[in-house]
């Protein structure tokens, strides 16, 4: 790897996946295109949005009501579109998987059928550092069962010195619990550091000792490639606006294995989307689930934010996760390299710590030590959209859909252009 323009475009000209850059808009940012490293909060727009919405408005402009049944897409059943892309995404059945609701919502929804502690089994484990939205959401289902989450919740931390997570200290910690422990429940990729878990080695183990194990995919969806159903997961959620580009507050999406979604016995909250198909519209009193993670659904589709959901999954489709990864582990390994680079220039030296560990996704976070939010204002002025989290980390997501190895070699000389 080289710190030169002309690696960069070597790179570029190499990249097979170049094609779908020209798929997404751009922000502009200081007078010109933005280098955009946000994608890990929020995806850019694919160009093809606008039709797909487009679609949907002149059906329910033309149709009214009808659109259920007549749309081009009908209504009724537009949901069903996603069941065979997500499950290619997250290595699931297609019975598995359903879009629907927002994140955290389906994270409580999934809990109350996942999460049913008793006197003898009740304990959760987390990581530290979880995302907020998943630390309240366990908090809150802790005391909903009536217990201090203080006494329920276990938190892996990193060890001294550290700041990703040993994932041995996971494991010691769920042998510990034994049979107190109720359910695992872990982001499968750290919003924070970036750090990738081993799911299937966290699931097999939860397992051994009678728990749950659950994910929160925000951060891994789209941007790793996933088996869940091999893994033997037992739920799973994630949001969509992320890696997966499919609009603020996109719609969300579950997965269950199939030994407990075609379970009538597993509980779920009834709403009549979950209701058999074939009785759905005779409105009985009784709750029929059908036997797959549709049961989960309790209203009907959204179908306007779905639409921009299907233009960014028929990109993911086309450009394939496995070619996806490939680039994405080179293209976070260059950028890895220049920010060693810059640390090793006069004046650089300790000014920040890389917290991102080898086991990663399209992220790498940079601690700072001093000047941090002047570097990113200085970022922000010469065009970079990052992210600041406070109180004085950046994280930076090259994205192997839209992100360039130019954009990452520029990125590295505004960097290296900060005055210190």
């Amino acid at each position: 790897m080289e710190f030169s323009s002309s690696y960069a475009s070597e790179q570029d000209t190499l990249d097979e996946l170049h094609i779908f850059r020209d798929q997404f808009h751009f922000p502009h940012l200081a007078g010109k295109q933005a280098i955009y490293f946000c994608g890990n909060s929020l995806g850019l727009q694919p160009k093809k949005v606008k039709e797909y919405l487009d679609k949907e408005l002149q059906d329910w402009s033309s149709l009214g009501v009808e659109g259920h049944v007549h749309a081009r897409k009908p209504w009724l059943s537009y949901h069903e579109q996603f069941a065979a892309p997500l499950a290619r995404l997250t290595g699931a059945k297609e019975t598995e998987v359903v879009a629907m609701n927002a994140l955290t919502v389906n994270l409580h929804l999934l809990m109350l059928s996942f999460y049913r502690p008793d006197a003898s089994r009740y304990r959760i484990i987390c990581e530290e550092k979880a995302f907020p939205s998943d630390t309240y959401a366990l908090q809150s289902q802790a005391q909903l069962h009536g217990y201090d989450p203080q006494y329920i919740i276990r938190e892996i931390k990193p060890r001294p010195n550290r700041y990703d997570i040993d994932e041995q200290d996971i494991i010691d910690a769920i042998a510990e619990e034994g049979d107190r422990l109720a359910m695992v429940m872990i982001g499968g990729v750290n919003y924070y550091t970036g750090q990738v878990f081993n799911m299937e080695r966290i699931t097999r183990v939860a397992h051994s000792v009678g728990a749950i194990a659950g994910f929160d995919l925000a951060h891994a969806i789209g941007n790793i490639p996933l088996d869940l159903h091999t893994w033997n997961v037992d739920f799973a959620a994630w949001c969509t606006y992320k890696y997966l580009n499919s609009g603020p507050g996109g719609v969300s999406g579950v997965y269950i294995h199939e030994k407990h979604a075609s379970n009538p016995e597993t509980f779920r909250l009834a709403g009549w989307w979950g209701h058999e198909k074939q009785s759905r519209f005779k409105m009985e009193p009784v709750f029929i689930p059908i036997p797959t993670a549709e049961s989960w659904q309790m209203s009907n589709a959204p179908v306007l934010s779905m639409a921009a959901h299907k233009a960014s999954l028929d990109i993911f489709d086309e450009a394939g996760m496995d070619r996806l990864r490939k680039k994405s582990i080179h293209l976070t390994a260059y950028l890895d390299f220049l920010l060693k680079e810059i640390l090793n220039r006069p004046g650089f030296e300790g000014l920040f710590t890389i917290i991102t560990p080898a086991s990663r996704g399209a992220q790498i976070s940079m601690l700072f030590h001093r000047q941090g939010r002047e570097m990113f204002e200085h970022l922000s002025q010469n065009g970079v959209i990052a992210d600041w989290r406070e109180p004085n980390v950046i994280r930076i997501a090259p994205a192997p859909l839209y992100n360039s190895f130019t954009d990452v070699y520029r990125f590295a000389e505004i960097m290296h252009e900060f005055k210190l």
